[in-house]
């Protein structure tokens, strides 16, 4: 059963505040939520959206616009947006109101510090959620790898190694 407006919008607001770096460190959340525990859309069909917001220029967050018109049109693809983008964007404010009156404080710089390692950690989370969505097998965890390694060391636009990554991927399977 689709969810209501309502309840959709609610769903994006909670995954807002968890979203640090964006919409893309909450993915497996937003996935678990979406697929596992409502069954909303299928795994698959949820991989399938997020490659479609990766092709297309643009923010990250398209994935939640899109998720939104696949569950209830039009009227789904903008409050979910409003419901992800709103609460983050009024915190935001505030708090970096607060941040540039604290710009000298340590604790401002032990902030810092410390959410760096859970937003790298949200977003490797993330990548491993969509390797598993594509499927099973060592050969998918190593092209997964190898791309993540050849991004990270080379100045190459990461685009590049996707793209390589999925002329591998459809050889290969």
């Amino acid at each position: 059963m689709p969810p209501s407006i309502l309840e959709l919008f609610l769903r994006f607001c909670l995954l807002s505040v968890m979203a640090v770096g964006g919409a893309s460190a909450v993915l497996p959340e937003m996935h678990r939520q979406i697929v596992e525990v409502n069954g909303w859309i299928s795994s698959a069909e949820f991989g399938t959206l997020y490659a479609i917001t990766q092709a297309a220029p643009g923010p990250n967050v398209l994935i939640v616009s899109l998720i939104g018109w696949k569950l209830a049109g039009i009227t789904g693809a903008i409050v979910s947006t409003i419901g992800m983008c709103g609460p983050t964007s009024l915190l935001a404010f505030g708090v970096g109101k607060l941040w540039d009156r604290f710009s000298h404080s340590p604790w401002r710089t032990a902030i810092e510090r410390g959410l760096a390692p859970i937003t790298i950690g949200l977003i490797l989370g993330s990548g491993c959620l969509l390797v598993q969505t594509a499927g099973e097998g060592w050969a998918i965890y190593a092209l997964a790898g190898a791309s993540a390694f050849a991004s990270y060391y080379s100045r190459q636009n990461p685009l590049w190694w996707l793209a390589i990554a999925a002329v591998l991927g459809m050889a290969l399977f």
